[in-house]
């Protein structure tokens, strides 16, 4: 299924149904009361996060809701039919924003919160509501009133208890491929990663987490380059943040960058996106350490982070060396980040 993030919609609640316009006309009564009915109210649109849905890829081919017109009142004082509600399913953690001036309107974190988009009109009221007495024939009746309608844009930000991020090619999908279920698309070269992927983890204990595979950062993602500006937004929703770390990883121009240098440029990126970023609890892993055949360089990385307060890790998702020390680090970080010390990497 294609990952899509963000569509323009427009929706428009159901009109209310007239009121109804009538006299009894019954044997031997001449002049018989008023007795139409009171109009139906229109339908709304509510929208409602579903678990079961993952993209906005919907909207894109069906941008345009609206829900049922309420029916006109009858004689005999019987009301119109009321409009039915149109449900429109989300993804969890789908926001709504006005298309104009893209003010947050809602923001939907859990399965089942609904959001009435788009209320439906009120049906009009027929002309035996009018009858007093002082007005025993009263001819007026009410249209019934417009429903709510509006150009909104949906935007989904991912809700994940851990956030993968780093280099591309820095082993992200491929430990997401290994501690879960989720089996993302992996291969030898830059941006393999198109899409967010999710992946559910099991701890000790039968706890569970969400991790969620943030496609690739460079330098200059905030400003637009590669495809981190696409994806940074998704990580404003994690606890916690696991930093990976390619111990081999290489510049643009084909020079080798220190582990502690590569650890400087992502967070680089994550600050000048957001300060909410800044401040997430982070896990530095240093990854592939089955490429390196000096165990004392591995301990000399992990020393080099921990001397500056950085919890660090090293693991191999090829080998399985670390995985279930980082399995456990995380369950328990994200139940409680401050584990992480998240006011150390600032220093």
């Amino acid at each position: 299924m294609k990952f899509i993030d963000e569509a323009d919609i427009q929706v428009r609640a159901g009109k209310g149904g007239p009121g109804a316009r009538h006299f009894r006309r019954e044997k031997y009564i001449p002049a018989g009361g008023p007795d139409g009915g009171d109009g139906g109210a229109g339908g709304s649109v509510i929208m409602v996060a579903d678990r079961n849905r993952h993209t906005l890829l919907d909207f894109q081919y069906h941008p345009n809701s609206s829900a049922e017109d309420g029916e006109k009142g009858g004689a005999n004082g019987r009301s119109g039919k009321s409009g039915e509600d149109l449900i429109v399913k989300v993804p969890i953690g789908t926001q709504v924003l006005q298309h104009e001036t893209r003010e947050l309107v809602a923001d939907l974190t859990f399965d089942g919160q609904e959001f009435v988009i788009a209320k439906g009109g009120r049906g009009g009221k027929g002309n035996a509501f009018f009858k007093s007495a002082t007005n025993q024939a009263p001819d007026h009746f009410q249209p019934g009133e417009a429903g709510e309608e509006g150009r909104y844009i949906l935007t989904l930000k991912l809700v994940a208890d851990v956030g993968l991020v780093g280099f591309p090619n820095a082993g992200k999908s491929t430990l997401i491929s290994r501690i879960s279920a989720a089996r993302p698309k992996i291969a030898d070269y830059p941006f393999t990663t198109l899409t967010p992927n999710l992946g559910v983890v099991k701890g000790k204990g039968d706890r569970t987490f969400v991790v969620a595979d943030i496609p690739g950062l460079i330098p200059g993602a905030h400003e637009g380059r590669g495809l981190g500006i696409k994806f940074l937004k998704h990580v404003e929703r994690t606890r916690i943040i696991a930093h990976l770390i390619d111990p081999h990883q290489i510049t643009e121009d084909g020079e080798a960058m220190s582990p502690l240098v590569s650890f400087k440029a992502i967070n680089k990126e994550l600050a000048s996106y957001s300060e909410i970023l800044a401040e997430k609890p982070q896990l530095v892993v240093i990854t592939k350490v089955d490429t390196i055949s000096d165990p004392k360089v591995v301990t000399k990385l992990l020393s080099t982070f921990k001397k500056k307060g950085l919890p660090c890790l090293a693991i191999s998702s090829v080998s399985g060396a670390g995985i279930e020390e980082l399995i456990d680090t995380l369950s328990k970080a994200v139940l409680n980040p401050e584990l992480l010390h998240p006011k150390s990497k600032k220093e």
